[in-house]
Parts: structure tokens; C-alpha cells; sequence
């Protein structure tokens, strides 16, 4: 059996290598229990729904304390369905798409709660970046994977995003100042994630160029 730190690649992200491979060794009891008790994958990606409707609707009304706790026990659910999936070995197509489609209402739902809390505001702007980067970056990836390219290196993935906004609304209510926390998370986001989106185009792009060298080789 792999170890966990040799099933995650070491490539440049916002998270470094050794934090992910420590939160995967948290999260595993709670998999391997899940799987004991035969828990449908499935299942448990409608719960990380809720909890990103959750997140959403608790920011929207200004308690950004406990959206920031629910929106971290989201990104723990993330993980988990994968996990569990696998163990029980019922990874399938319908499971991955069913898992991609609800990750993305989930984090719309939180970049919703946001709106509604800078309603009025120019931070609306920047909501509005960094939603469109993270639906590209996981565009480019189901993109290029549907060109059959494996393509999950970037600096601003989806782990990143959550983790940062869910620490953004905890440390907002501390540093309360105008926002500049949550604000400063989300010009982050806004920029790094499209940055992301890029680096895996670029990515793509020099596969080909690999590809192409080598039939003419």
C-alpha cells in the first residue's frame, strides 16, 4: 500500500505538501470508519452541499464566525467521499461527476453568501474574479482531462480556496477593520485562481508540444 505522501504530487500550491499530507492522515480514521459502516460516497457529497449552503446562508446574515467553522467542516467532507470511495471501491463516472457538479454549487453558494454580505460593496468586484477563476479552474482540468491529459498542478486549487476563505471569515471577526481580512483573502483568490486556470492551459500546452516531439521522434 502507498503511503499518503507518496500519492500526493510535490508540485508549487498555496498549501504545502507536508500540510496535505498531514490532513489526509487526520481525515483517514473518519474514512476508514465510514467505509466500515458501508456509508454511500454519494451521500456523503450531498452533505458537503449542505454544509456549503450552510457556510453560504450563515455569511449572508453576518455570522461569519460560524460560517468559517461550517465551511471548514465542508473542505473535511471534500476529502472524505473520495476517500471513502475508494476504500469501498465504488469509484465510478457517475460518482466523479456527481462530485465535480456538487463541489462547484457548493462553493457557489458560498461566494453567494459573500455577495449578499458586500452587498453595495466594490469588494462585490472581487467576489466576482474569484468566482470566475475557480469555475476555470476546474474547467481547465475537466477540459484537459477530457483530452486526456491528467492535469491537477496549480498554485490555487480548491483546498486553498476553501481553507482561505473559511480562515478569512474566522479572522474578519477578530480584525474586524473595514474587512481588510476577508478582503484581502478574496484579492488572493481573485488573482491566483485565474492565475491557476492558466498555468494548467500553459500545462496543456506543453504537453502537446511533448506529444508532437515525440511521434515526430
Amino acid at each position: 500500500m502507498k503511503k499518503i505522501n507518496d500519492t500526493i504530487q510535490d508540485t508549487p500550491r498555496f498549501l504545502h505538501k507536508r500540510v496535505r499530507v498531514w490532513f489526509l492522515e487526520f481525515i483517514n480514521p473518519l474514512a476508514d470508519l465510514l467505509a466500515k459502516y458501508k456509508v454511500n460516497p454519494n451521500l456523503i457529497t450531498i452533505t458537503g452541499l449542505l454544509f456549503g449552503l450552510g457556510a453560504g446562508i450563515l455569511i449572508y446574515f453576518n455570522h461569519l464566525f460560524w460560517g468559517g467553522i461550517v465551511l471548514l467542516i465542508c473542505g473535511a467532507i471534500d476529502t472524505l467521499d473520495g476517500k471513502v470511495a475508494s476504500k469501498l471501491n465504488k469509484k465510478s463516472l457517475f460518482g466523479a461527476i456527481f462530485d465535480s457538479a456538487l463541489d462547484r454549487y457548493s462553493e457557489f453558494f458560498v461566494y453567494l453568501g459573500l455577495t449578499g454580505y458586500f452587498w453595495a460593496s466594490w469588494a462585490i468586484w472581487l467576489i466576482l474574479f474569484a468566482l470566475v477563476g475557480s469555475m476555470m479552474v476546474s474547467y481547465t482540468r475537466a477540459r484537459a482531462e477530457g483530452l486526456g491529459i491528467p492535469c491537477t498542478t496549480g498554485i490555487m486549487q480548491r483546498a486553498e480556496r476553501l481553507l482561505l476563505l473559511a480562515l478569512g471569515c474566522i479572522l474578519n471577526v477578530i480584525i474586524s477593520y473595514k474587512n481588510i481580512v476577508l478582503i484581502s483573502v478574496l484579492v488572493l483568490i481573485a488573482v491566483f485562481s485565474n492565475v491557476t486556470a492558466f498555468q494548467r492551459i500553459i500545462f496543456v500546452r506543453k504537453k502537446e508540444i511533448q506529444l508532437k516531439g515525440g511521434k515526430n521522434g
